[in-house]
């Protein structure tokens, strides 16, 4: 796919930290429980920390209790990309920045999320940066 933001890997790594471009760039995943988003209640929207692009609003945001940022929506479904993920034994769809390319989370699907969507965002906190305002 080609990407509105496209850097090759040597301007990722001078742009991002070293733990950024391990989730961003490499697909990692933030310990559960230690992502400064996770509990956050604060209104406003959630940019693509890679590239800045609007992904998620405030309002969508809701406690799941998975120790990760959880939304039941992004913002507009042009705004991420879906692709199957079958590592670690698990058969997931990760969600991915439609921008850049940059990995954000997983999305789960089922009836106990208790969302309008019925849809969970499993979201790193270090993949995103959350520009408060008005939701």
């Amino acid at each position: 796919m080609g990407y509105q933001v496209s850097k090759s890997d040597e301007e990722w790594r001078e742009q991002l930290s070293p733990d950024e471009y391990a989730v961003l760039r490499q697909a990692g995943t933030e310990r559960p429980h230690t992502g400064e988003y996770t509990d956050s209640k604060e209104v406003g929207v959630y940019r693509c920390r890679a590239c800045q692009a609007e992904l998620f609003r405030s309002e969508t945001k809701f406690d799941s209790h998975c120790g990760w940022p959880s939304f039941y929506a992004p913002l507009a479904e042009d705004r991420v990309e879906y692709i199957e993920d079958g590592s670690l034994g698990m058969k997931r769809v990760e969600v991915r920045c439609a921008s850049c390319g940059s990995h954000l989370g997983h999305v789960f699907e089922g009836e106990g999320y208790g969302t309008p969507t019925d849809q969970r965002y499993c979201i790193n906190s270090i993949s995103l940066t959350l520009e408060p305002g008005e939701a």
